[in-house]
């Protein structure tokens, strides 16, 4: 069994962590599908420009969302060897490094709002690329607040408490919803009503995460703020920090410009294909809520194994986490190519995007099923246990050369539209999953642990 015959995490430890994470990430989709619903009632024009600014708004938030990773994965190793001094020393820099990017970043699509999406999006129509200003310019402002938040969220589940980024979330989401519902409907305002709404909602977040990080209620949770004043660099930290957060980063970050060039591909099948595939992607990303929130506790249990020098308890953790992911995607996939139409007609679509969309559901629920957890979940125990520039190397390759290239060979060269777009990611899929597979089995990822 490795050091010792105690198990890190009880099968009730494992609940009270992977449950609220659930519940987390089924708010997340849902509320964005709820956006998207909303938004559709000012067109199909609102909706696509939505879509188009999303694929960028994902790729900056996921930047800085991988160093909060990165910052969570430091922490749970130190919580692991119970070196709670540097295990608080990393929080502190993780939200200083977080809080820096996010606001810089933001700056940065401000500044760049119409040239960037030109440069990106220039093909598509008039009206849409009006919403996609709009829309951009509030989202934008957001990302600071977002980044703190991803940060006190991260840190909360190192310890093994999910609950209260759970709890946080859903004051988030009730508040989204209700200015969704008042913005767009009450004041016409549009796409700049879900964005604004999302930005007041996000900042709520932030301040609550910062303040429950400084209460004394949560200084059992081991990681606490002892002073707001954390403008402190330590270099040596924010290195550990950086040399899990980067490559993570670089990973997220190419895997969202990938994404982003292949949407500037859709965007020129035209308006229909552009909203199938915002509709398709909102309902296909329902069955991953479970798995998602297993890979989330995955980076906090064999953290804290890898820290505590269990790697046979690591191994033995990320194959039954794995398992629990198969199992939550097949009953999830079956429910929902079952309820493709119903879901579909949620949106409002054309008769033509309606049937592109359930033709990619459909689909996707075969591959979802047979290796979407293989490829997503079960490399965040690489990650976790230290080795993330394998899983950036693999990611970052695979995405280009398959995912990319193969879209633009499918949809353009063979002519399959939207759906080649899709068939190129279920390659891009495969790919990965054959080579986290072996690199799992090849026990390369042990003794990477953080010095």
């Amino acid at each position: 069994m490795g050091k010792s015959e105690t198990m890190v995490f009880s099968n009730q430890a494992l609940k009270r962590l992977i449950w609220p994470l659930v519940i987390e990430q089924l708010l997340a989709v849902t509320i964005g599908m709820a956006d998207t619903v909303m938004v559709a009632s000012c067109g199909e024009a609102a909706v696509s420009g939505v879509s188009l600014v999303d694929s960028i708004n994902i790729l900056l938030i996921n930047v800085f969302s991988a160093l909060a990773t990165g910052g969570a994965i430091v922490a749970s190793q130190y919580l692991g060897r119970d070196d709670l001094e540097n295990a608080n020393l990393a929080a502190r820099q993780l939200l200083l490094a977080v809080g820096f990017l996010s606001a810089l970043l933001a700056a940065l699509a401000l500044v760049g709002n119409h040239s960037v999406l030109n440069l990106i999006f220039g093909s598509a129509e008039a009206d849409v690329m009006e919403n996609s200003y709009t829309y951009f310019f509030w989202s934008a402002l957001s990302y600071p607040f977002l980044g703190v938040y991803n940060s006190g969220a991260a840190l909360f589940r190192a310890m093994g408490n999910s609950k209260v980024s759970m709890r946080t979330s859903i004051i988030m989401n009730v508040l989204n919803v209700c200015g969704n519902a008042l913005l767009i409907f009450g004041f016409q305002l549009g796409v700049a009503g879900a964005a604004i709404s999302t930005l007041v909602s996000r900042a709520l977040g932030a301040f609550i995460m910062v303040w429950l990080l400084r209460s004394k209620q949560h200084h059992g949770d081991k990681i606490h703020l002892d002073s707001l004043n954390i403008f402190r660099f330590n270099w040596s930290m924010i290195r550990k920090i950086l040399n899990i957060g980067i490559p993570n980063g670089l990973e997220n970050g190419m895997f969202q410009i990938g994404k982003i060039l292949v949407q500037g591909l859709v965007a020129t099948f035209g308006t229909a294909a552009i909203a199938a595939n915002a509709a398709a992607g909102s309902v296909c990303s329902l069955p991953q809520i479970p798995s998602t929130a297993v890979g989330l506790a995955m980076v906090t249990v064999i953290g804290q194994c890898v820290g505590a020098g269990e790697y046979e308890q690591a191994k033995k953790y990320t194959l039954r986490l794995t398992f629990l992911s198969y199992l939550c995607i097949t009953v999830l996939s079956l429910a929902e190519m079952a309820a493709a139409y119903p879901l579909t007609s949620l949106y409002s679509l054309s008769a033509e995007a309606t049937q592109m969309a359930v033709e990619v559901i459909l689909w996707n629920g075969v591959f979802s099923i047979l290796i979407w957890p293989a490829s997503f979940t079960l490399p965040n125990g690489l990650r976790a246990a230290g080795d993330v520039r394998f899983t950036m190397g693999i990611s970052v390759l695979s995405m280009w050369i398959f995912r990319i290239g193969a879209s633009y060979l499918l949809a353009s060269v063979f002519h399959l539209g939207l759906m080649g777009v899709w068939f190129a990611m279920f390659i891009d899929w495969f790919v990965r999953t054959i080579l986290f597979v072996w690199r799992f089995l090849s026990n390369r990822w042990k003794g990477r642990a953080i010095r």
